[in-house]
């Protein structure tokens, strides 16, 4: 079967729900700390002074968090690794041609698990850092800006303190800025990094076990709403080794003995890769392509546009923040307005999904909480 980084998108996900979780849990442990003694003349003294608590409290999810991550990191990269492996076995099977029990000897896959399980640790190490000192310093902000409240005649203590914990509770924790200096939210930073490496591990083993059977020759799938990175090698012939650029090859037909096929080869794997294919929310597929035996598919109509998949990405994350702002909110009137604007932006997702025949992704739409 075809290799693509949406076979292990799962499990980069699985990473993510961890950080998710983690994230919920400070903001619920931020709004439980501050609830207390609100009718107190003395709130903000004694919020201020519990900060060390809070902070201690807060370096324990960290703490769990950052074992619970490590090893899930770990066993999502070797699952993704396997995947790819099994992908090219099955797919070589199913061709029936003689590189199959070449291509089903064991590889061995710790090296390559380590080397991208180590990266994804490494991205991931200020992470941890900078969710301390944001829920730290959100905390110390809303007990300001609750104690002066009342001074300035603006709000009373409770509103400003909601008022400071709602922006926490849209944004989540952010300051993750990438290569290209775009500024990412925890979730999505993470979930990024995974799929990333979880798609390197299953290309890579698929690659693998393609270089194992002698085959060269790989076909890039068309996949509905492709994005203008992935358009110009959809539907075209790669090889997995060699110098860059398009040419014309010769090459021994794969069952014929004797018999040679010549295939125009669009360039290499790695240039394509590159320029842009197979990049993190890719849909594109790879598979062996086996001279005289493959054939290149005709083009099919898309669902929607690659703009459609991004106002449904945007609509998601919408779900997803007030989803977090109903968990902060402090008494019911925020709550019910918080799951009103949850419901309207999943009337968006539906009305776009009715509009486009995109599928919709429940699972991205969902907040995960500690269990």
């Amino acid at each position: 079967m075809p290799v693509s980084p949406e076979m292990s998108e799962d499990l980069a996900a699985a990473v993510a729900d961890l950080y998710e979780a983690a994230e919920g849990v400070l903001i619920g442990k931020i709004r439980h700390a501050l609830a207390q003694g609100w009718d107190s003349p003395a709130w903000a003294e004694l919020k201020l002074a519990a900060v060390g608590n809070l902070a201690s409290a807060i370096q324990e999810v960290i703490a769990a968090l950052q074992t619970d991550a490590s090893g899930a990191i770990g066993q999502a990269l070797a699952e993704a690794y396997d995947r790819g492996q099994q992908a090219a076995v099955a797919e070589l099977g199913a061709l029936g041609v003689g590189q199959a029990a070449a291509a089903a000897v064991a590889l061995p896959t710790a090296p390559v698990v380590d080397r991208l399980a180590q990266a994804v640790i490494a991205d991931t190490g200020p992470v941890y850092l900078r969710m301390v000192r944001t829920s730290v310093d959100t905390y110390r902000d809303v007990v300001a800006r609750a104690a002066a409240a009342p001074l300035l005649g603006a709000q009373t203590r409770r509103q400003a303190a909601q008022s400071a914990l709602d922006e926490f509770a849209a944004r989540g924790v952010r300051g993750f800025v990438d290569s290209a200096g775009r500024s990412w939210e925890l979730r999505s930073y993470v979930e990024a990094a995974m799929r990333s490496a979880t798609a390197r591990a299953s290309l890579e083993a698929h690659s693998d076990r393609l270089a194992a059977a002698g085959v060269d020759l790989v076909l890039v799938s068309q996949a509905p709403e492709e994005c203008p990175l992935c358009r110009p090698w959809e539907r075209k012939v790669l090889a997995r080794t060699g110098a860059p650029g398009r040419r014309t090859v010769e090459i021994e037909h794969a069952t014929e003995d004797g018999e040679t096929v010549r295939v125009e080869v669009a360039g290499s794997l790695d240039e394509a890769r590159a320029a842009g294919l197979m990049h993190v929310n890719c849909r594109h597929r790879v598979s062996a392509y086996l001279p005289g035996v493959s054939r290149i598919p005709k083009a099919q109509p898309s669902r929607g546009t690659y703009e459609d998949t991004q106002r449904q990405r945007y609509y998601e994350r919408q779900i997803r923040k007030w989803k977090r702002l109903e968990a902060a909110a402090m008494d019911d009137q925020r709550r019910g307005a918080a799951r009103a604007r949850v419901r309207a932006n999943q009337a968006r997702v539906r009305e776009l999904v009715a509009e486009t025949g995109l599928p919709r992704k429940r699972h991205r739409e969902q907040l995960t909480t500690a269990r």
